[in-house]
């Protein structure tokens, strides 16, 4: 049974790392029906969903190392380093604050629902801008701004929040303002995960671990997030976000009346 729920837990966050959807909030309610998890698990998949997309921008990544003699690879690679050094930073602070997240639905279910309207009005106010690909400097601070606010209200969706911060921010093409949101989170979640990773060990919270487990999960979070990021891709090409958004609006009033009822904590 707890290798089942490893791989079910693997599926939740290979589909929703990347999805603006937000995957620390179906995992938070994932957790209530499969069990608590423990720090090292839940960093472990999230590696794995990294691992995926690292995968699929490994040209894009290689070209702007490679060519970083090229104005417009340093231009881009600047901007993504901005963005990293503006997460970290103030990542770092919201630490050292003490911020826990939140282990009840509720919150989430909002953070879901407000997510879901403000992405339906995002879609509005892009599709009156220019599409073009630019990405200014504006947005890259954003972008930047815009990953610790997701991170600090699970629900949200750090995909999400940075594409469509992008988009609004002058980045009107869905496409280009993906990219920029999937490459500046290559190197935060690396480093979160690296982070937990150091500070788990450190505290022997390892040593209890069942490894088989942690390893069926992060194969699972890896293919799936691979499967789920390659359609994503696909699916923007000619299509609005609205799908997410509607399904987070819904899912988020379930959440609601199943918290209500009792259903769920």
């Amino acid at each position: 049974m707890d290798y089942i729920n490893a791989v079910l837990l693997g599926v939740i966050e290979g589909i929703t790392e990347f999805l603006p959807i937000s995957s620390t909030g179906h995992l938070i309610i994932a957790e209530q029906w499969l069990g608590h998890r423990s720090d090292m698990f839940n960093i472990v998949i999230q590696a794995g969903a990294i691992l995926a997309v690292t995968i699929i921008y490994w040209r894009r990544l290689l070209d702007l190392v490679l060519g970083w003699r090229e104005p417009a690879n340093r231009d881009y690679a600047a901007k993504l380093i901005v963005a990293f050094l503006i997460t970290a930073i103030l990542g770092l602070v919201v630490k050292k604050l003490g911020f826990e997240l939140p282990e009840t639905a509720t919150p989430i279910a909002w953070a879901l629902i407000i997510g879901g309207i403000w992405m339906i009005f995002a879609e509005w106010a892009a599709a009156r801008k220019a599409p073009h690909k630019e990405i200014t400097w504006l947005v890259a601070i954003l972008v930047g701004i815009a990953q610790i606010v997701a991170g600090i209200f699970p629900g949200t969706s750090r995909s999400g929040a940075t594409i469509f911060v992008a988009m609004l921010a002058g980045t009107g093409n869905r496409a280009a303002a993906t990219e920029f949101a999937f490459l500046v989170g290559i190197p935060t979640m690396y480093a979160a995960s690296g982070y937990e990773l150091l500070k788990t060990f450190k505290d022997g919270g390892a040593a209890n671990e069942d490894w088989t487990a942690l390893g069926i999960a992060f194969v699972v979070s890896t293919i799936v997030a691979f499967i789920a990021v390659k359609w994503l891709l696909a699916y923007i090409r000619s299509n609005r976000f609205t799908l997410f958004a509607v399904y987070r609006i819904i899912l988020g009033v379930l959440l609601l009346g199943m918290a209500a009822t009792g259903l769920i904590g």
